[in-house]
């Protein structure tokens, strides 16, 4: 179970450091591609507050269970992300952008994997 944990462990990481990338350094560029319309939508501000949190979540889903330094960090970060994702849905969800929905709902379960995983199966 340890291998696969860290196999989702590592996917999900690269998933929201690249999120974080697109959503706080690219999203001028994002915003006339199919399904990111929703960025218009979002205060700068607040856009760059989830990519941080995005990135930060990423890392935080691997560096401390590698390293071994606070490795509790590592469910914490995951359980953030999945809250994140669980937000995510509900916007997407009120402004009827069912397509990304269903991405934020498959990162949501691989996030909250990590969590219990890691809270519960295989502690690190």
């Amino acid at each position: 179970m340890n291998v696969v944990l860290w196999i989702v462990q590592v996917l999900v990481g690269l998933a929201f450091v690249a999120a974080g990338y697109t959503h706080g350094f690219r999203a001028e560029q994002m915003r006339s591609q199919q399904g990111m319309q929703w960025i218009a939508a979002v205060p700068r501000g607040l856009l760059n507050f989830i990519a941080l949190s995005e990135i930060l979540g990423g890392i935080g889903v691997i560096v401390p269970a590698l390293t071994g330094i606070l490795p509790w960090l590592t469910p914490l970060a995951a359980a953030g992300l999945a809250l994140i994702m669980l937000l995510a849905a509900g916007f997407h969800l009120m402004r009827r952008e069912y397509p990304n929905i269903v991405f934020n709902l498959i990162l949501l379960a691989l996030a909250a994997f990590v969590a219990y995983g890691r809270f519960v199966i295989q502690p690190l």
